[in-house]
Order: C-alpha cells, then structure tokens, then sequence
C-alpha cells in the first residue's frame, strides 16, 4: 500500500459496521476487513486483508482491525 492517502475507520456503528473515509469522503461501511479491502481498491488501493492490519496509512478509531462489533 504504496499511495499516501489520508483514511480513517470510525468506530462500529449499532449494527457493527465502520464508515471508512479517504481523503475526507466516506466511501461507506465495512463490516469486516474484507468489506474494508474492497473499499479500498474501489478508489484505486492495491490492498488485501494484511495490507490493513498493518499499515500505518489507516487511522483506527475505536479499535483496531479486530473490532467489529457495536462498543
């Protein structure tokens, strides 16, 4: 995940969802890390499931990428 984008994963909505934004526009709600990939090559990312637990790009509010379900 080579690109310097700016996003942020909010914490988990009612349901279990997070909205993801980049670069200041929500893309949508994920509601699992595979939601997120898919996301995330929508705007043009090169990611898979690793790519979003470890990279330092994204922003987790919340918890981390092990949380899912509503707080």
């Amino acid at each position: 995940m080579a690109d310097r984008r700016i996003i942020v994963v909010y914490p988990p909505d009612e349901q279990g969802a997070r909205r993801v934004r980049v670069d200041g526009t929500i893309l949508g709600r994920a509601t699992d890390l595979n939601d997120l990939v898919i996301w995330l090559r929508r705007t043009g990312l090169d990611v898979d499931d690793l790519d979003v637990v470890r990279s330092p790009l994204i922003e987790w509010r919340g918890g981390g990428p092990e949380t899912w379900e509503p707080g």
